[in-house]
């Protein structure tokens, strides 16, 4: 969403609901034999999956704004701290694994929480330091625009903040994320600003 919205695409949203387990309803399977979201029915070229790849499909189709530069040493940067994110800290937080945790381990709501915490601090302790470190970072992870490590960072401290995670230590991850959060971008792909948002009350 957050991809679909700094390039000002407009598209139609079909929401699932995750934890009723619709993704893997046969309806779903025949777009994504995977059983995960997100999926990016296009009218040309198919049915996408995964969100790097779609994201990168979008870059290409759509270039401005560029979300993964083309200079190969920003490039490589760039996705250096979007793959640090998405592949080394989400897996270990998504659904399925906190539903293996608790359904299949017999882990306590506590041990899930702690595994939550424990895995956000080895992640955002690195990449804090990353960013201390490099000069390229910006108001943004990379210079003065958002870019695809952005948007793979702003997700996982929404989600880091719904397990209470304590994220004082990192002020740089801190700072950028609520430069982020004011762009109408990332406001609208905020979950609790999509139509079937559970909201309280």
């Amino acid at each position: 969403r957050i991809a679909l919205n700094l390039k000002q695409i407009a598209y139609e949203q079909v929401s699932y609901k995750l934890r009723a387990g619709q993704q893997r309803s046969e309806k779903y399977l025949t777009l994504n034999p995977q059983g995960l979201v997100p999926s990016l029915e296009t009218d040309n070229d198919g049915v996408l999956f995964q969100s790097m790849a779609i994201i990168d499909y979008l870059d290409n189709q759509y270039v401005e704004p560029q979300l993964i530069p083309r200079e190969p040493t920003a490039r490589a940067r760039v996705l250096g701290i979007a793959l640090s994110v998405a592949c080394d800290l989400h897996p270990l937080n998504n659904l399925r694994v906190l539903n293996h945790l608790k359904e299949d381990l017999d882990c306590s709501e506590d041990a899930v929480v702690s595994w939550i915490q424990h895995w956000v601090n080895a992640e955002f302790e690195s990449l804090e330091n990353r960013l201390v470190r490099d000069s390229e970072t910006g108001t943004f992870c990379h210079g003065e625009q958002p870019t695809l490590a952005d948007v793979c960072l702003v997700p996982q401290v929404y989600n880091a903040e719904r397990y209470d995670c304590d994220l004082s230590a990192y002020p740089n991850i801190v700072r950028i994320v609520a430069a982020c959060r004011e762009l109408a971008a990332f406001k609208d792909a905020a979950p609790e600003n999509q139509a079937d948002a559970v909201r309280p009350g």
